[in-house]
């Protein structure tokens, strides 16, 4: 099958309408889905270890069957042996990446730090950030292993102050992955369980006999995971629901053709349901890029996804200039957004919705993925408009601290009650009023 990627021109009279419905993308709801995962939280959240681990037995096949849940748990011993056993290579790759997302993160942390200020009364007011006591970190398993998906969620929580991190990855037919494992043990992760789906999520979120609940349960997952997480949502935290990856890259026609097809295949890999889109007034240069495209795409491992992606829901698009590329692309408000332009950070600066920006030629997004810094957890389907990457300040909560002096009480309590009294709220004037009449 040759890829059809359509070629849009935003000039035409029905731009608007076909960038939309190529935009458009809605999570089908499963019936069967979402009955499915509804029994099993409903189980474990009874029958506890019980349920889970017989849903484990039975959805990963486990050889033989585990007798127990200790079976799932792996020690800090097997972590290390598994980064031991990587090729030093791999071993320095992960060392490499976790130390620079460390950085960032670190350096996130100090621009979220707590305040206080005390008022002429002397009124104490101010902001307290604590971190969150346990969280939960779910890594797929399967036909997808991510061992940067796991140093990406641990490690801000780790930053953040999170004393108790629980890794939670399925390992069908018994089989696991090393370097997930040797993530985990770089990372900083404080127990690994072998188990996966709505189950985990389950367990996670209500705890059971021998996994403590969580507060907040982060990281992708299947159609079973993504359901289960927007159930017990309000019993614990998500990060978010993610949808397919993106990439949007605007161009000057100055990058190498072959460069920007690669960066589109990048994302257009990982799923039928992604979505890959160049947006670039030089119409030379998008038939450069769409030779390209048709040229390397052979070479690809993944060629058929890539296919199937690119002609689903990609496309080349001619705009007017640069100035109305980063309209568009504030409309889209991609995920990922590559500015490959001589000027960067001349359009960067035009640009409010984006969940991740890489700027310049040299910027490919595939390194933001890996090891550049800062998260690759990044919101999907427009949601960067109101949405933000996932951060330390996830593993964050603030309470708001407040001393009132009793010169502020005599000033404050009169503002109170006068309100108070105005909504009918009788008790919460007079509490205000009786420290009026104490001073």
């Amino acid at each position: 099958m040759a890829v059809q990627i359509r070629k849009l021109d935003s000039t035409a009279p029905d731009f608007k309408a076909t960038l939309d419905a190529l935009l458009a993308f809605e999570a089908e709801t499963d019936d069967a889905i979402e009955s499915a995962v509804a029994r099993i939280l409903a189980d474990v959240k009874k029958r506890g270890d019980a349920a889970v681990l017989e849903y484990t037995n039975r959805f990963d096949r486990i050889p033989g069957g585990a007798a127990s849940m200790a079976a799932f748990d792996i020690g800090q011993a097997e972590l290390d042996e598994a980064l031991a056993s990587l090729p030093e290579a791999q071993r320095a790759a992960l060392r490499t990446a976790a130390e620079r997302i460390r950085v960032f993160h670190e350096r996130q942390k100090q621009e979220l730090n707590g305040f206080s200020f005390t008022e002429p009364d002397g009124t104490l007011l101010g902001q307290r950030v604590t971190p969150l006591d346990r969280v939960g970190i779910y890594v797929p398993g399967g036909k997808a292993a991510y061992p940067s998906s796991v140093l990406m969620n641990a490690i801000p929580a780790q930053v953040a102050g999170v004393k108790d991190i629980v890794m939670v990855v399925p390992t069908p037919d018994g089989v696991k992955n090393r370097m997930v494992l040797a993530a985990a043990a770089i990372a900083g992760v404080t127990r690994v369980i072998t188990i996966g789906g709505a189950q985990a999520v389950a367990a996670l979120a209500y705890g059971t006999e021998t996994i403590p609940p969580v507060d907040k349960i982060v990281g992708p997952g299947n159609a079973y995971v993504a359901s289960a997480k927007r159930r017990v949502f309000g019993t614990v935290g998500i990060d978010m629901i993610a949808g397919p990856s993106e990439i949007l890259v605007l161009c000057d026609g100055s990058t190498d053709p072959d460069w920007v097809a690669m960066d589109l295949f990048s994302q257009a890999e990982h799923d039928e349901l992604a979505q890959a889109i160049l947006l670039c007034p030089d119409a030379d240069y998008i038939a450069r890029v769409e030779e390209s495209i048709h040229r390397l795409l052979p070479t690809m491992p993944r060629h058929a996804t890539i296919t199937t992606s690119l002609t689903d829901r990609g496309a080349l698009v001619k705009v007017r200039d640069m100035e109305e590329a980063c309209e568009i692309a504030n409309a889209i408000a991609a995920e990922h957004l590559e500015i490959s332009a001589a000027e960067p950070l001349l359009w960067a600066d035009k640009i409010r919705h984006a969940g991740a920006m890489f700027l310049g030629r040299f910027s490919s997004e595939s390194l933001g993925d890996y090891c550049c810094g800062p998260n690759h957890v990044l919101p999907t389907s427009r949601t960067a408009r109101f949405s933000s990457p996932l951060g330390v300040y996830d593993f964050q909560k603030r309470s708001s601290v407040i001393m009132v002096s009793e010169a502020g009480a005599r000033t404050l309590g009169k503002v109170a009650a006068e309100l108070a009294y105005g909504e009918g709220l009788q008790a919460h004037a007079r509490s205000a009023e009786l420290r009026l009449e104490k001073s």
